[in-house]
This record gives structure tokens, C-alpha cells and sequence, in this order.
């Protein structure tokens, strides 16, 4: 959607998931390459300036100002936190991306309060709706607000830096079952916007609903979502970026990247973890140590996006991840023993990338490159073989008994 003027006050097919609630991610794009990071976690020498050939910005979503209920009682003040952060950077992000459900009920007084804490930023900020934002009035009191300059229910594209942003409405006129839906003029729309591009040209797509097949049995995913990724086949570098079910889900098809982001209000369950979605109550000494960042980066157009989730708050105990460090062409340790339900989280400490990689096929890490990490979650017991597929005689093993 247009920029926010800063004077006025107006279990199935995926990487990984954390039911995480969440401040941000620091999106970098340099080169057609998107990388990541969580807010604060920017090294000054790589902060989220747009200068030196990079650009970087920072989503947020699922702010639902508005909502009072024991998941959290207070949402605005977690908003702040996640725009709090975002200020604490030594240089500002290029610009904000918000992807949806800005409100809880679509009330003039939830629109306000989310205004007056964006306004804080001193950068612009583009907008999405999601369904929470079009309740009432059908979402002229969003629009009025946060769409000014947009088509239809609020989609629009922007260039920065070379690279072509495309924001989606797909909360409007819902499906049976909650699945959002683009409909036939903002596709019409989409296939003109793009046909002009050069193939080389970065598109980065933003949309509230996942436009991917989540879990649809929750409405989590768009009924006509292949038509308008129809559009970007002939684009070596298409990442779609999204919000809805409030936690870090990520999908690889060929180009195109899926990530869905966490929330600044509540998590909600994994799927099929619960009878339905929704709020997701966790003890309020644990709340912030679900408040979680994520370190995202992609290393190649056609390669998988890498991910790090990281607490605001580290556990403590027995619960943190169980360290394989990848040096020397070698994985140290060569075997791990682990309980059910343990992480694993291997650390390339070479100069040179590695592909951590089951030798069954039941994991693989995207291309990790120096210091950058892969973790995987093991709910089954046995003995799990794997190696590195860019350099196949480095192998280790991964034993999971039960506790």
C-alpha cells in the first residue's frame, strides 16, 4: 500500500515451523539474493541501510490492536517493542512492510492506536490488510488510512532499488472455510504489473492469507493462488512474503520462496496441533521467551531460503538445542545422542558452504554459508544418518532414543 507519511499521525510440507510470536525480520536484497536477520541482530557493518548496492527493510504483522484476551492483554505494548527495536538500529530500514490484521475488529479507535505507534517510525511504512481490517464498512475505514494510492481493496506495487514489490488484498470475499482469495481483477491486475519486468528483476510479493497450501482444513492458504504465481514462473527470483497464522513456516518451490512471519500479538497453534486456530495462551513468565526473531537468507535464486529462530529471552535448561558445529570439513561431534523431541542445531564454521542432508531424505538444510545455522526438531526415535551433499564424505549420525 502507499507509504506512510511520517508527519501524519494517521503438520505437513514445510521447513520449520515455531509457534512464535514475534518483533520482526530484518530483509536485506542485494544482487537478486534476499537475506535476513532479527532485529538486533545486524552487525553494524551489515546494518539495514539501503546504501552499498543492498536493500533492507523489516516486516512485521498480526498486530491486532484491539485484542484484550489472556493470550495477551496488552498488544499494543508488544507492537511497541517490535517498533522499539526497529528504532535501536544504528542506521533505519529502507522502509516497513506490515502484512496484515493491523486491528482486531476493524474499530476506528484499533486504527488509531496502530497509526499513532507506527507513526513512531521514521520511515515509510506499506501496508496489506487482513481480514481483521475489513469487518465492518468493507474496509473503507482501512483504506481511508493506510491505502491511500492503491487499487481495489488495497493492492499495489512499488520499485525500490531495482527490485518490484507487489502487495495483495486476498481477505476480501473469503472462501468457504476461511481461504482467502485474490479474485479475477486483482489478477488481471498482477499479469499487467509484471508483464513489463525483466525476468532478472527481484519480485518480492506481500499478501496477509499464506499463498501457499499451509493447512487449508484452517483456511490457511489462497483458493487461487497458482494463477497469480502463474504470473512470476519466469522470474529467476520471486519470495512471497506473509502473516495470518501468527509463526515461521517456510516453503521452497523451485525460484520461489514462501515464508510466513510471526506476530506481535499472540501465537497460535502448529497446524492440526489443536481442534481449530486461534489465540494460543502460553504462562506469562514464558511470553517473552516466545517472543521470537528470525534470521532469514537465500544464497542463490534457486536456493532454499535458511532460517534461525531466536527468543528474546534464551531458555534455560535441558530444552536448548544440542550443538554440531561444522569445521575442518568435518562435524563435531561425528555422533550426537539426543531424547525425542530434541533440536539440533548444526553451526558451518568453514569458509566454504555446506548442505546438511539426511541420507534418508528426511531432512535438509538450505546452503548455509559462514556462521550461518540449520536446526532441526526430532519427534521420533532411530538412528538418522546424514552428511553434507556438497561434500559427501563428511558424515555424522544423530541417535534419538526415547526420554
Amino acid at each position: 500500500m502507499a507509504p506512510k507519511d511520517v508527519n501524519d499521525p494517521g503438520r505437513r510440507n514445510f521447513l520449520q515451523c515455531m509457534a512464535w510470536v514475534g518483533t520482526g525480520a530484518v530483509w536485506a536484497l542485494s544482487g537478486g539474493i534476499l537475506k535476513g536477520s532479527p532485529l538486533g541482530q545486524t552487525s553494524h557493518a551489515s546494518m539495514m541501510s539501503h546504501g552499498g548496492g543492498g536493500l533492507r527493510f523489516v516486516q512485521i504483522s498480526d498486530s491486532h490492536i484491539g485484542f484484550d484476551k489472556p493470550a495477551n492483554t496488552d498488544v499494543t505494548a508488544t507492537l511497541r517493542e517490535a517498533i522499539a527495536k526497529i528504532k535501536a538500529e544504528p542506521e533505519p530500514p529502507a522502509f516497513v512492510i506490515h502484512t496484515g490484521d493491523l486491528t482486531h475488529l476493524s474499530k476506528p479507535a484499533e486504527f488509531d492506536a496502530l497509526q499513532q505507534v507506527l507513526s513512531e517510525l521514521s520511515v515509510p511504512v506499506f501496508y496489506v490488510p487482513g481480514e481483521h481490517d475489513v469487518l465492518v464498512d468493507d474496509g473503507q475505514s482501512y483504506l481511508e488510512r493506510f491505502g491511500k494510492g492503491t487499487l481495489g481493496a488495497g493492492w499495489h506495487s512499488f520499485d525500490r532499488d531495482g527490485v518490484h514489490f507487489v502487495g495483495l488484498v486476498n481477505v476480501v470475499n473469503l472462501k468457504a472455510g476461511g481461504l482467502g482469495t485474490l479474485g479475477s481483477d486483482q489478477l488481471e491486475w498482477l499479469e499487467q504489473d509484471v508483464k513489463r519486468l525483466s525476468s532478472s528483476t527481484p519480485i518480492v510479493v506481500f499478501a496477509h492469507i499464506p499463498l501457499w497450501s499451509v493447512y487449508p482444513e484452517w483456511g490457511w492458504g489462497t483458493d487461487d493462488n497458482e494463477q497469480a504465481l502463474s504470473y512470476l514462473k519466469r522470474f529467476g527470483s520471486v519470495s512471497v512474503l506473509n502473516g495470518h497464522i501468527h509463526q515461521v513456516m517456510q516453503k521452497v518451490e523451485g525460484h520461489v520462496t514462501f515464508h510466513t512471519a510471526m506476530s506481535t500479538a499472540f501465537p497460535q497453534p502448529a497446524p492440526g496441533a489443536a481442534p481449530s486456530p486461534g489465540p494460543m495462551k502460553v504462562a506469562d513468565d514464558r511470553l517473552r521467551k516466545v517472543l521470537g526473531l528470525s534470521r532469514m537468507s537465500f544464497h542463490a535464486v534457486n536456493s532454499p531460503i535458511a532460517i534461525t529462530d531466536l527468543p528474546l529471552e534464551a531458555e534455560t535448561g535441558t530444552t536448548a538445542a544440542h550443538d554440531v558445529a561444522v569445521d575442518n570439513f568435518s562435524f563435531a561431534p561425528v555422533a550426537v545422542s539426543v531424547p525425542v523431541g530434541a533440536t539440533v542445531r548444526w553451526t558451518n564454521h568453514d569458509d566454504v558452504p555446506h548442505v546438511i542432508m539426511s541420507t534418508e531424505k528426511k531432512f535438509k538444510s538450505p546452503v548455509l554459508d559462514t556462521d550461518e545455522q540449520f536446526s532441526h526438531a526430532f519427534d521420533a526415535p532411530g538412528t538418522y544418518e546424514y552428511f553434507c551433499s556438497l561434500h559427501p564424505k563428511m558424515t555424522g549420525r544423530i541417535t534419538v532414543a526415547q526420554g
